[in-house]
């Protein structure tokens, strides 16, 4: 029982120090968006991070029960690997095939050309894109957006 005792409670204290089970699930997911953008990491938060993409495309990723990744870019012409960089991006978050979202993307832009703003269903994400600033220095914003299927 003396030898027991012992045994039990460094087991019980190690167990403490490793605190609760649930990992970094932030952390996961910009590893994937690095690993699948080569997207470099800027900044990050317990639940948000921001990231450089190439052509100086910017990125970002909120954190959460429901998460979303965007890609905006400052200037025209958007440069040709956007939808791509995009599509990439939310396969990463969502597990959708990257062409799919990339193609919503597509779509949201397009008709975000006339309206400013477009939302494109893709399934169990929303594709959202918009356009705004000056003709000169226009910004576009797009991202991909888990929706709530409980609702």
């Amino acid at each position: 029982m003396r030898a027991f005792l012992p045994a039990l409670t460094a087991t019980l204290g190690l167990l403490a120090l490793a605190g609760p089970a649930s990992a970094d699930v932030c952390g996961e997911l910009i590893d994937r968006v690095t690993s699948e953008t080569g997207a470099d990491l800027v900044k990050r938060s317990a639940d948000f991070a921001e990231f450089r993409g190439a052509d100086g495309i910017g990125m970002t990723l909120a954190c959460g029960e429901l998460s979303a990744t965007g890609a905006q870019f400052r200037g025209a012409p958007l440069p040709a690997g956007y939808f791509d960089l995009l599509g990439r991006a939310g396969h990463a978050v969502t597990g959708i095939a990257a062409d799919v979202l990339a193609q919503a993307g597509r779509t949201a832009l397009t008709a975000a050309a006339t309206t400013r703003h477009s939302n494109v269903d893709a399934g169990k994400v929303l594709v959202t894109c918009s356009l705004s600033g000056s003709r000169e220095a226009p910004v576009t914003a797009c991202a991909v957006i888990e929706r709530d299927e409980r609702r």
